[in-house]
C-alpha cells in the first residue's frame, strides 16, 4: 500500500493501515482480503485517507485557527464546548479541496459506479478516526455517517462534512478526556456501496454477551430498514442469541429470540431528502426481521471474523460487527467490524459482585421503573430529568440522568452521571454503548422513566439482577465483593447452583461452579410465558366459547362470565379440562383473551409460543454452564400458583392444601394436564436435539410412588423424550419420606436423586413452615431429617446412583454441610450468592477430613 496515497481501494488495505485509513476502513480492507474468500459478503468501495485530510487542513491553513478556537477550553462547560465546536466545524466546512484531490475522488467514484453498472452509484460515506476502534481507545460512533449519497458533488460535500465531524462536541470532549492531541487523531473517509437494507433489514452483532462478557455466544440485534435507528436507539430491535460451541458442531443453536417493537424504519428519501423515517405495518412488526437460516449465517460470519482477528492479535478479540440485508438481492452483507472495547480490557480473573442488601420481597415494593439492564453495577443519586441539552448546564456530577433518548452530543453530560435511565433504546443504543464504556449502570427502554421519576428524588439504579434493570425509590444499601477466582480452592464435593432466572445465568456462570443442580422451570413460565399452558392449548376453544356467550348475552360490559355459563356452553375438549366446582365464580374472558394476544404477539400458534419460550429460557441456562450438567426440574407449581397465570382460573381446582395436592408427577400423566406436560418435553427436546445442549438433564418433582415414576417416563416417551436417548439422564427429587424408604426401587427407575431438603423437612416433621405457630420447629438439622438423608445417600451409593442436595441449609449451617460431606454426598447445589462461602467452607472441611482433591 502507498503510505502517501490520498485515495485507495478497500482491497488495497489491511488492519495495519489504521494510521492512514482509520479503524473501520482498515478493518474492511482486512476482511475483503482475508474473509471474502470464505464467503463473507462485504460491499466494495474506496477510502479518502488521513493523508488527504491533513492535506485539506494544510491547503486551507486551518491548523492554527483550530488550535486558537480551542485554547483554554473547559469540556465540563457545555455551553462553551458547543460554541467552540461549532466554530471549528464551520471553518472546515468553509474550506476547499485541493484540485488534484477533488479530481481523484471524482475518478474513484466514477469507477465505483461503473463496477455496479450505473452512472451514479448510491453510497454510504462514513468517517473513521485514525485512533478509532482500537481496544484501548474506543471512538465508536463519534464521527458522522451519510447514507444514500448519489453523485460526485454530493459525495464531495459528505466527505467535507465527515472531516468537520472530527470536531463534534463529543469528539472534542472525548479526546480532551483521554489525552489525545487533536491533530494526532486524523480522519479518513470510507465511500462504500450502499446495501439496500432500506427494503430489507440491518443491525449489530457482537461475538460475546455485551453485559457480562460471556464469550460463548453471538448476540444479533435486527431492525427493518437502514441501520441508523438502531444506533440512535429509536427502535427496539429483535434480539437473537446463538451458542458458539454447539453451533460449531453443526446444531441450529439459536438459544434465544426476542421480538422487538420494530415500529419504524429508515428508508431512502427523494431529492434533497436522502433518507426518511416511515411506520412499519403491524403484520411486519409481528414477524422477526430475520429467518433462522439468516441468523445462523450471520453467527457463522461473526465467529469467522472473531477467529481471524484473534489469530491476528494473538489473543481472544471479541468483535462488534454491523451487518445489513439487501432486500433487492435478498443477501446479507457485513458493512463494518471493530474490536469490542469494554470486555477486552477487563481483568479476567477478578469478579466484582454487586448486591443490594435489602431482601428482594422488600425492595420490590420500591421499584419505580424497569427496563433493559446495561452492565452489572449499582449506583444511587438524585434524579435530573432532561428533555433537551439546552437544559443541561445545571447538571451536577453524580446525578442520575433521566431522559427520553441520548445521542453523541449528550456524552459530556453522561460522563458526569452516576447512572443513566432512558425511555427508549435497546442494548446497542447510544446510551447503552456509552454507559458500558464509562462503566456506569444504565437502564434503557423503560418506556416511562421521564413521567415516573421526578427531579431531585433519590433513587438507586440496579443492573445487578439480571437482564432487567430496576430503578428503586430511595438510596438502598448495597455491597461490592471482589473475588480473585484463580485463588479459590475446588473441593472434591461438586458445588453446583440453583438457577431459575435465565437472565442472570451468564453472570452467575463466571463464579466457579460444577454446573446447575436445580434449574427451575417455574420462573421461566411465570416471567417469560405468563400464560397457563392449557389456556394456550385451548385458546381457539376459549375464543369460540366467548363469542358464543356474547351472542347469548351472557357476557357483561367488562367481559366477565360466570362459570355456570362456561360449564353449560364449553365444547367437549375444553369442558373435560375445566376445573370443577366453581359454579359461583366468574372470570373475565375478554381480558384473558386480550392478555394472551398481547403476550403471544408474533406467534400465530399458541402452543409453539409456549414450547419456544420455555426452550429459550432453559437453553440460556444450559448454555451458560455448558458443558457442566444442568438439571432442569419439570414444572412444580402448586394449583394455587398455576391459578395465578393468565387463564389459570379456568383450569385449576381450589384445593384445601395445595402443598400436598395436585402437583409434580401426578400432573404429568393426568388426562387433564398430560398435553401441557408434553409441551415441556418438546421444549427439552428442542434444547437437547436442535440446539445441541446435551448437558441438559431433567428431574421429576414430588413423585409419590415408584409406579408414578414409571408412568411419567412412559408419558415422556410418548412425546419423544426417552431416558438414555442421546445420553439423557432423568433424576427424581427426594423430598418425600416415601422417596427415601423406597430409594432402592426408585434407583432402578431413575438415574439419580436430588434431595429437596425444604419439603422433606416439612413432610417428615408434619410442619407448615409458613405457619407462625409451628415455624419454630422447622429445622433441616432435625435428627429425623438427617437420618433420612443419610439413609438415602447410602441407598443411592449401593445402586451406583448420583445423589445431590438443592436447598439453603448447607450454606446457612456449616455443621449441616459437614454432615453431608461426611455422608459422601456427590454435590451440593446452592443459590448463587452462597456458592463462594460454601465452596471455601466445604474445602476446609474436606481438608480436615482428609478427603480433599
Amino acid at each position: 500500500m502507498d503510505k502517501e496515497a490520498l485515495v485507495l481501494w478497500l482491497d488495497e488495505l489491511s488492519i495495519e493501515d489504521i494510521p492512514v485509513a482509520g479503524g473501520k476502513n482498515a478493518s474492511l480492507g482486512e476482511m475483503i482480503k482475508n474473509l471474502s474468500p470464505l464467503g463473507i459478503n462485504i460491499p466494495y468501495g474506496f477510502v479518502v485517507t488521513s493523508i488527504a485530510y491533513y492535506k485539506f487542513i494544510e491547503f486551507n491553513k486551518l491548523k492554527e485557527k483550530i488550535r486558537e478556537a480551542l485554547e483554554g477550553l473547559n469540556v465540563n462547560d457545555v455551553a462553551d464546548l458547543a460554541k467552540r465546536g461549532y466554530a471549528v466545524r464551520e471553518l472546515i466546512k468553509g474550506g476547499e479541496f485541493p484540485p488534484e484531490l477533488e479530481e481523484l475522488i471524482k475518478e474513484y467514484y466514477n469507477k465505483l459506479s461503473e463496477r455496479y453498472n450505473t452512472h451514479a452509484v448510491d453510497v454510504a460515506v462514513r468517517s473513521s478516526a485514525t485512533a478509532e476502534d482500537l481496544p484501548d481507545a474506543s471512538f465508536a460512533g463519534q464521527q458522522e455517517t451519510y447514507l444514500n449519497v448519489v453523485g460526485a458533488e454530493n459525495v464531495l460535500t459528505a466527505i467535507k462534512n465527515c472531516f468537520a465531524s472530527l470536531f463534534t462536541d463529543r469528539a472534542i470532549s472525548y479526546r480532551e478526556s483521554f489525552g489525545f492531541d487533536h491533530f494526532n487523531v486524523g480522519i479518513a473517509v470510507g465511500v462504500q456501496k450502499m446495501v439496500r437494507s432500506d427494503v430489507g433489514a440491518s443491525g449489530v452483532m457482537f461475538t460475546l454477551d455485551t453485559e457480562t462478557g460471556f464469550k460463548d455466544v453471538v448476540v444479533i440485534n435486527a431492525i427493518y430498514g437502514l441501520g441508523e435507528l438502531i444506533v440512535q436507539g429509536m427502535v427496539t430491535p429483535d434480539e437473537y442469541m446463538v451458542f458458539k460451541p454447539t453451533f460449531q458442531k453443526g446444531y441450529s443453536a439459536i438459544i434465544e429470540k426476542k421480538l422487538g417493537r420494530k415500529d419504524r424504519r429508515m428508508v431512502y428519501g427523494s431529492g434533497e431528502e436522502r433518507v426518511k423515517i416511515v411506520n412499519v405495518p403491524i403484520a411486519d412488526q409481528k414477524r422477526f426481521a430475520l429467518e433462522d437460516d439468516e441468523i445462523l449465517k450471520l453467527a457463522e460470519w461473526g465467529t469467522l471474523i472473531e477467529k481471524h482477528y484473534s489469530e491476528k492479535k494473538g489473543k481472544w478479540t471479541p468483535m462488534d460487527v454491523e451487518w445489513a440485508k439487501d432486500g433487492m438481492l435478498n443477501e446479507l452483507f457485513v458493512v463494518q467490524a471493530r474490536p469490542e472495547t469494554v470486555h477486552s480490557r477487563k481483568e479476567k480473573n477478578v469478579i466484582k459482585v454487586y448486591k443490594i442488601v435489602e431482601p428482594e420481597h422488600e425492595r420490590a415494593k420500591k421499584r419505580l421503573v424497569q427496563g433493559i439492564a446495561v452492565g452489572d453495577k449499582i449506583a444511587a443519586g438524585k434524579v435530573r430529568v432532561l428533555f433537551d441539552l439546552k437544559d443541561a448546564e445545571n447538571f451536577q456530577e453524580g446525578e442520575v440522568l433521566v431522559t427520553d433518548i441520548t445521542d453523541p452530543d449528550w456524552e459530556p453530560i453522561m460522563k458526569k452521571a452516576a447512572a443513566i435511565v432512558t425511555n427508549r433504546g435497546g442494548r446497542t443504543a447510544h446510551a447503552a454503548i456509552v454507559a458500558r464504556e464509562l462503566g456506569i449502570p444504565a437502564v434503557v427502554g423503560t418506556g416511562n422513566a421521564t413521567e415516573v421519576l421526578e427531579a431531585g428524588m433519590d433513587v438507586t439504579v440496579s443492573c445487578a439482577e439480571g437482564e432487567t434493570g430496576y430503578v428503586y425509590e430511595g438510596v438502598l444499601k448495597f455491597e461490592v465483593e471482589e473475588i480473585n477466582i484463580e485463588e479459590l480452592p475446588r473441593p472434591k464435593t461438586r458445588i453446583m447452583m440453583n438457577v431459575g432466572n435465565p437472565e442472570s445465568a451468564f453472570r452467575h456462570a463466571s463464579i466457579p461452579n460444577d454446573g446447575v443442580g436445580l434449574a427451575r422451570e417455574e420462573f421461566i413460565i411465570a416471567n417469560y410465558i405468563k400464560v397457563h399452558p392449557l389456556a394456550l392449548i385451548h385458546y381457539d376453544d376459549i375464543k369460540e366459547l366467548y363469542e358464543r356467550l356474547k351472542e347469548q348475552g351472557l357476557v357483561d360490559d367488562r367481559g366477565f362470565v360466570t362459570f355456570r355459563a362456561i360449564y353449560a356452553n364449553a365444547n367437549g375438549p375444553l369442558k373435560e379440562k375445566l376445573a370443577k366446582g366453581k359454579e359461583k365464580r366468574n372470570v373475565n374472558l375478554k381480558r384473558l383473551l386480550n392478555d394472551i394476544d398481547r403476550y403471544t404477539f408474533g406467534y400465530d400458534d399458541k402452543k409453539t409460543y409456549y414450547i419456544k419460550k420455555l426452550s429459550y429460557g432453559i437453553a440460556k441456562i444450559s448454555a451458560a454452564f455448558y458443558p457442566n450438567p444442568v438439571i432442569v426440574r419439570f414444572s412444580d407449581f402448586k394449583s394455587n400458583e398455576y391459578a395465578n397465570l393468565i387463564g389459570g382460573q379456568l383450569f385449576e381446582p381450589e384445593e384445601e392444601n395445595p402443598m400436598i395436592g395436585w402437583r409434580g408427577a401426578s400432573r404429568y400423566y393426568s388426562p387433564i394436564f398430560k398435553e401441557a406436560f408434553g409441551m415441556e418435553c418438546q421444549a427439552i427436546l428442542r434444547v437437547r436435539n436442535k440446539m445441541g445442549l446435551t448437558n441438559t438433564k431433567v428431574m421429576v418433582p414430588f413423585c409419590r410412588t415408584p409406579s408414578e415414576g414409571e408412568k411419567v417416563l412412559s408419558v415422556m416417551e410418548e412425546f419423544g423424550l426417552r431416558k438414555g436417548d442421546n445420553g439423557l439422564e432423568v433424576y427424581v427429587m427426594a423430598e418425600l419420606p416415601s422417596n427415601v424408604v423406597l430409594a432402592d426401587i426408585y434407583a432402578d427407575i431413575f438415574d439419580g436423586f436430588s434431595i429437596g431438603s425444604n419439603d422433606l423437612t416439612q413432610l417428615t416433621l408434619g410442619i407448615d413452615r409458613d405457619s407462625e405457630l409451628v415455624a419454630h420447629l422447622y429445622d433441616e438439622r432435625n435428627e429425623a431429617v438427617k437420618r433420612l438423608i443419610s439413609q438415602l445417600i447410602s441407598a443411592a451409593k449401593k445402586k451406583d446412583r448420583k445423589v445431590g442436595i438443592c436447598g439453603q441449609a448447607p450454606s446457612d449451617f456449616p455443621d449441616f454441610a459437614q454432615f453431608l460431606v461426611e455422608q459422601g454426598i456427590d454435590s451440593i447445589s446452592l443459590n448463587p450468592d452462597s456458592v463462594l462461602k460454601t465452596l471455601l467452607a466445604v474445602s476446609e472441611m474436606e481438608k480436615k477430613m482428609g478427603v480433599a482433591k
